[in-house]
């Protein structure tokens, strides 16, 4: 049955990411709103949005698969991060709250994926 997604620290901690990366790119340079901004930018809310979109499917498996899509998401998103970084399009400094918390978000989707597995074992062994 389909849950409320606000109450999920790990859809919280997604929204700050696409935030953060909405601030973050406003500053890249011109040339880079078709590319990398644009990406980046997709990528953020997808972390969020596919979290989102699990959480509103009727099953474990069905929230399992798209918090997998949400990771995918995520590591396009540290890739792009990097890929400005090699550029030098912004300072790392202003890059490392965006990786933060890529790394935070990355650990409870592996921790959340983890718990919708081990449930899904459970509910298979006992039916």
């Amino acid at each position: 049955m389909p849950q409320d997604v606000h109450d999920l620290k790990v859809w919280q901690r997604a929204i700050e990411l696409a935030v953060c990366i909405y601030k973050l790119t406003r500053g890249f340079p011109r040339e880079e709103v078709y590319g990398l901004v644009s990406q980046m930018r997709r990528a953020a809310v997808s972390v969020a949005s596919n979290i989102a979109e699990g959480r509103g499917r009727l099953g474990p498996a069905e929230f399992r698969h798209f918090l997998g899509q949400a990771q995918g998401s995520l590591y396009e998103l540290r890739t792009q991060i990097l890929i400005s970084k090699r550029l030098a399009i912004v300072d790392d400094g202003e890059l490392h709250d965006a990786e933060m918390l890529c790394e935070e978000i990355s650990k409870m989707l592996v921790s959340l994926i983890n718990k919708l597995r081990a449930h899904g074992n459970k509910l298979k062994a006992e039916g």
